[in-house]
């Protein structure tokens, strides 16, 4: 589990280091410039849960493992452009799994 972690922790910090840096040819770099704002995510995050449920009700378990990490992903930016941390998402799991 420790290393599903580490995934997280990575990409995390990869999407914090593009927000800072804003690269040209990121895709991470359009969503924070993206001329909609925050709502390009919120789009995405809808579109990628409607991708999710439809690969489910085809039992697609690929597709299901490939939008599942789309949404974490759009998730993690989202976060970011909140100037939240993986702290507060784990503190928050945490505080559930009780």
């Amino acid at each position: 589990m420790a290393d599903d972690e580490a995934i997280v922790n990575e990409l995390f910090a990869l999407i914090e280091q593009r927000k800072d840096e804003l690269p040209e040819d990121s895709y991470t770099t359009s969503l924070f410039t993206h001329e909609k704002g925050e709502n390009a995510v919120l789009e995405k995050l809808g579109e990628e849960m409607t991708e999710l449920v439809l690969a489910a009700k085809d039992d697609d378990v690929d597709e299901i493992a490939h939008e599942s990490a789309d949404i974490v992903y759009h998730m993690l930016v989202l976060l970011s452009m909140k100037d939240m941390d993986l702290d507060e998402l784990m503190d928050e799991l945490e505080a559930r799994r009780g």
